[in-house]
């Protein structure tokens, strides 16, 4: 692929992830949070329990969105994404395993958005971006 076109790639890519970690956060504190509480509720998280997971995690996805939006220490930023999805998956799925089969894909859609993380770590080490 053409460096510039590699380059446009690479933004895209950034631009997506920060988008869906900004928005994912935002909707977890301020659009939908009862959502969280109902899925949290039927682990018999509830309380200041579950008002402390459902804004940490919102808080933890805006942190993650812009925090790549900065380009600073990008392989570090996509290594916590990674383990951050990983930790979210296994919660889910300790939760409710039912959301694998999910038709809208709450946690299928992890495994493309680790993909596209993987992407942003690789194309940091070809064009020396740290």
């Amino acid at each position: 692929m053409k460096q510039n076109n590699q380059e446009k790639l690479y933004k895209s890519a950034i631009y997506a992830l920060a988008f869906l970690w900004i928005f994912t956060g935002l909707t977890s504190i301020y659009f939908s949070p009862e959502i969280g509480y109902e899925i949290l509720a039927s682990a018999n998280i509830t309380g200041s329990m579950a008002a402390y997971s459902v804004y940490a995690g919102g808080t933890l996805d805006i942190i993650l969105g812009l925090w790549l939006l900065t380009s600073i220490k990008t392989k570090v930023c996509c290594i916590v994404q990674v383990a951050t999805i990983v930790l979210y998956t296994l919660i889910l799925t300790v939760i409710d395993a039912s959301f694998w089969l999910h038709p809208f894909g709450p946690i299928t859609k992890n495994i493309p958005i680790i993909v596209l993380i993987i992407f942003v770590y690789s194309s940091l080490s070809k064009t020396k971006r740290v």
